[in-house]
């Protein structure tokens, strides 16, 4: 079973954690979001903790959704990798060129 989660729950974040509650390999463990509220909101639907930090799934997860702003992506999708968390990086994959670069050196 993999354990998932996805950062970002806004409008499209909350269908990639539709899709992670519903695979049968799949245990969404959680979501996140900076607002309180939206991740409430999509965890009290699909039955499972909200977060408002992703550091607190950090090392409770095999992979991850990454679905906030273009500037946070590099961040936040670099925590993950570092700990060897399967990441799937909402578009555009950065900010910067560099920030990119670098991320497709992390993914091995």
């Amino acid at each position: 079973m993999l354990k998932t989660a996805v950062i970002g729950v806004g409008y499209l974040g909350r269908f990639h954690a539709q899709k992670y509650a519903g695979l049968a390999d799949s245990e969404l463990i959680g979501v996140v979001d900076v607002d309180p509220q939206q991740a409430q909101k999509v965890a009290d639907e699909l039955e499972v903790p909200s977060y408002t930090d992703y550091h607190e799934v950090l090392d409770q997860v095999d992979a991850v959704s990454i679905v906030v702003p273009t500037v946070h992506h590099y961040e936040t999708a670099k925590a993950f990798m570092e700990k060897g968390v399967h990441v799937l990086l909402e578009k555009p994959f950065a900010a910067t060129i560099e920030e990119a670069e670098e991320l497709e050196q992390l993914s091995g």
